[in-house]
């Protein structure tokens, strides 16, 4: 519980589990002292929409251990009160990942209640609904393009490989990417979405069977210049294999499973990077790194272009949606 007042009423969309574990949906009122205990209160401009939501939603406890709760990983806001001195009343917010949506009630509110930590200051050549356009989806496409760039990743070191394109995080991966200059190749299950991706950037759209097929070489014939990876699995055993001398592959997903089969000779060999993305955790020194080049140099042009906008009332169907894969781009509440 908050100390915020008592007098402050919201609304909120309220996950609830039977006793069966079914889980239920409603958008109820709250008043701001059931908030969790937090040292920023901020009044929700947007929200949007990731898979962990999706899980949440539907009383995933992987992700979400105690109910009643409110979903949502990516808020951006106007802090209303402040109990920390670098953060002020009137600030423009984004927080992103960390615990918001998980186990802390998340941006499928008007308010949320949140540690200092989580909080960076809006830059100031990005809007708030571009901040969730991007959201956790661009952060973690953009921490594989700083760290693939701290490895000495370069444009003129050939094409990168997308997997996975059409996701929210593949697809943002393209734009990001492109906007920085690299030249990307595309892989996806949804051929018919080709078109979809070179609006975003793509220069090539790969069907994913090319490399999800399993393979015994232990090396290929060099195809990229780098990669970034949000399948895993067999996938990501064929893209170490295909990309060139000193390349960097990241990676931050597992969409086709948790394991992969490597052997030593394209790191060996090749001289490659294998480099795992986190943007849950990321402390916020690098967030603020991260975030300045999304708002700058890496900044989507297209970004409305891939974005759908709803109101709270109308999220519902989006949780169940974004599970089966039926989301292409972004879906953004706003308050």
């Amino acid at each position: 519980m908050s100390n915020w007042s008592e007098s402050l009423t919201f609304k909120a969309v309220r996950i609830s589990l039977d006793d069966e574990g079914k889980a239920s949906r409603a958008i109820v009122e709250r008043k701001a002292p059931e908030l969790p205990e937090g040292e920023v209160l901020i009044k929700v401009k947007y929200a949007a929409l990731n898979f962990k939501d999706g899980l949440s939603a539907n009383g995933n406890k992987g992700v979400t251990r105690n109910f009643p709760h409110t979903p949502g990983i990516d808020a951006a806001g106007t802090v209303v009160e402040s109990t920390h001195g670098d953060i002020k009343a009137g600030d423009e917010v984004i927080v992103t990942s960390y615990d918001l949506g998980m186990n802390t009630d998340g941006a499928f509110a008007e308010y949320i209640s949140v540690p200092a930590e989580w909080v960076l200051p809006l830059p100031s050549s990005m809007s708030m609904k571009e901040s969730m356009i991007i959201g956790t989806a661009g952060l973690t496409a953009g921490i594989g393009l700083w760290k693939m760039e701290q490895g000495g990743q370069k444009p003129e070191n050939g094409k990168i490989l997308i997997t996975g394109a059409t996701g929210g995080v593949g697809s943002l991966a393209v734009s990001i990417f492109s906007k920085a200059g690299y030249t990307v190749a595309a892989s996806t299950g949804k051929m018919e979405e080709a078109d979809y991706l070179k609006s975003l950037g793509a220069e090539e759209v790969i069907d994913r069977n090319t490399l999800s097929e399993e393979n015994k070489r232990p090396m290929l014939k060099p195809a990229f210049g780098g990669a970034y990876d949000t399948v895993g699995g067999t996938t990501l055993s064929n893209v170490l294999k295909q990309v060139g001398y000193g390349a960097n592959v990241a990676i931050c997903g597992m969409v086709t499973g948790p394991n992969f089969d490597a052997n030593v000779f394209p790191f060996i060999l090749r001289n490659i990077n294998l480099l795992g993305v986190d943007s849950a955790e990321l402390p916020l020194k690098w967030r603020k790194i991260v975030w300045e080049n999304l708002a700058n140099d890496w900044k989507p042009t297209n970004l409305e272009e891939i974005a759908k906008v709803v109101t709270l009332e109308e999220i519902d169907p989006y949780f169940d949606a974004i599970l089966k894969g039926e989301v292409k781009g972004r879906v953004l509440v706003a308050f």
